[in-house]
């Protein structure tokens, strides 16, 4: 009788909604306001035995507001602070990844659920889901990334992936507390960025680029100004002057798309100190390497299996801007643009950490970009190579001794 009477108090928690004109997810204080009149009208009807009463009152009214104003049955995983990322196969199989590691829930959605749910995320993006358009990437109101794909593109049912951002490093040094690197390391990092050194971090999925990449724009200098462009808003940059620009898909008619490839042209032309693009996945590598090359300092992510990879895939992702992009361009920008690498594994047990750190000190041989090793891992530590960064003097100008900082003296 009491998931009845749940079922029934929402039912006029939604009316009232829809009589008042209330929004339910940007205005989640006043849908509250009314769950706790509903409830209290109720228990003011069960004690004359009008109605029955409802067991566990919080319990309830938690779960009325969120199939209200919050995602139902998935927002008790979105409110968990050790839950990384849900994602839907079908309707009776919702993951989770806590702390890096796959679990299987014991939630049972209804295929209508699963509809309901992305459509009800989609409302407030602006973006759409159909036949002629079935992938979709949206942010949600609390910084969450929704990537859904629909049949028949998947064999039969929604694919759902819903990715948290567990802020958990502003700066390197937060990287050290979660035990990603080592101090002697995030202080070489910390340097190079204040030095205004090029970096990019490269790992597989669900290495940590994105929190790496947030962990390193913390030790930009606070005059500085920053331009951010991603295909979805993931980044949450601990900086005062931060404009973020994020890709658009097109219309219905087919017009007004915006690409990463126009983001990074347009952040150019907004006085920016430094770029930092989210993710670069195709072409508009290019374009980051041209703003690189034209003295904005800047940081990017990118897919990649170790730092040596990484590069080789910057040397190749420039080519698909067309065909009069050559490899006698492309390799020898890589060299002077890139000059950090920073290389990031998710580990058998599901934690997240700094493999290797490499130099590129702006040397080509044989259509190769030439490294120096950083860094690197050694059985579970983080070591000292051999190598140095290029560009000494720009930590000079910073006031950074660099020998100091790599323990050299």
């Amino acid at each position: 009788m009491s998931a009845e009477a749940v079922g029934r108090i929402e039912s006029q928690v939604r009316d009232q909604i829809r009589k008042r004109g209330v929004d339910p997810v940007r205005d989640m204080a006043e849908v509250q306001r009314l769950v706790d009149e509903a409830f209290a009208a109720w228990e003011e009807r069960a004690l004359v035995g009008a109605v029955a009463p409802v067991e566990d009152r919080d319990s309830a009214a938690k779960t009325v507001l969120d199939n209200l104003s919050g995602l139902g049955p998935l927002q008790k995983y979105l409110d968990d602070p050790e839950i990384e990322e849900i994602w839907i196969n079908e309707p009776a199989q919702v993951f989770v990844a806590r702390r890096g590691e796959p679990e299987l829930t014991p939630t049972i959605l209804t295929a209508e659920q699963v509809r309901e749910l992305v459509e009800q995320m989609l409302k407030i993006s602006g973006r759409r889901l159909d036949l002629s358009s079935p992938f979709v990437d949206a942010s949600l109101p609390g910084g969450e990334r929704l990537h859904a794909v629909i049949p028949d593109v998947t064999r039969a049912h929604w694919s759902v992936n819903i990715r948290k951002y567990v802020a958990r490093a502003q700066h390197v040094s937060d990287l050290v507390a979660l035990g990603s690197l080592t101090q002697q390391a995030a202080d070489f990092l910390d340097a190079a960025v204040q030095a205004g050194l090029n970096v990019l971090v490269a790992g597989a999925t669900q290495a940590g680029k994105t929190t790496a990449l947030n962990a390193l724009a913390g030790s930009i200098p606070p005059r500085e100004r920053v331009i951010t462009c991603e295909e979805v808003f993931e980044l949450k940059l601990p900086l005062r002057d931060v404009v973020g620009l994020q890709c658009r898909q097109p219309s219905l008619e087919g017009t007004g798309e915006i690409p990463l490839r126009r983001l990074v042209k347009e952040a150019l032309r907004m006085r920016p100190s430094r770029i930092i693009i989210g993710e670069v996945r195709e072409a508009e590598a290019l374009d980051m390497l041209v703003a690189l090359n034209a003295g904005v300092p800047g940081m990017c992510t990118i897919h990649a299996n170790s730092a040596r990879d990484a590069i080789t895939k910057m040397c190749t992702l420039p080519l698909l801007a067309g065909e009069n992009v050559s490899d006698r361009f492309v390799v020898p920008t890589v060299a002077s643009a890139i000059d950090i690498v920073l290389h990031l594994e998710l580990d058998h047990q599901g934690k997240r950490r700094v493999r290797e750190i490499v130099a590129v000190p702006g040397r080509v041989e044989n259509g190769i970009v030439e490294t120096e090793d950083i860094f690197h891992l050694d059985g579970d530590e983080l070591v000292r190579g051999q190598g140095f960064p290029p560009h000494e003097d720009r930590f000079a100008r910073r006031g950074l001794d660099l020998a100091a900082v790599l323990g050299e003296n």
